[in-house]
């Protein structure tokens, strides 16, 4: 497995009226060993109980990786159960194009002071 490490930059933009699940649509800027650009789109659910809520998205990727160009797509499902969270975001199976086509894996998002890092864990073959 390879592991990429960098930081991103998100825009998230709501698409309609807030209803109790909300529609926003990402773009994404990633630097590090992954240059990338990325557009998407998120369904969003934030209970009344504090601390708990849902999303789920895709996300499509474009740019280069280690020095291979290509495409690939992301599935997020994320949960916070009262302030545990769980995210998991896998590299769609046979979604890789070009150089990056046969990429496996996952990544990880981490928040610190209001700068969002990944670590994308691959295969390529």
């Amino acid at each position: 497995m390879s592991e990429a490490v960098g930081t991103f930059e998100i825009t998230m933009t709501p698409q309609g009226d807030a209803l109790p699940i909300s529609h926003f649509t990402l773009q994404k800027s990633y630097t590090g060993p992954m240059i990338a650009s990325s557009t998407g789109h998120m369904l969003a659910y934030r209970s009344e109980t504090d601390g708990s809520a849902g999303y789920v998205a895709m996300e499509s990727v474009e740019g280069i990786l280690d020095g291979r160009r290509g495409s690939f797509v992301l599935q997020h499902t994320g949960l916070m159960d009262r302030g545990e969270p769980s995210l998991s975001v896998v590299v769609v199976p046979d979604s890789g194009t070009n150089e990056l086509a046969g990429i496996a894996g996952s990544l990880t998002i981490d928040i610190k002071d209001g700068v969002h890092h990944y670590v994308l864990t691959y295969n390529l073959p």
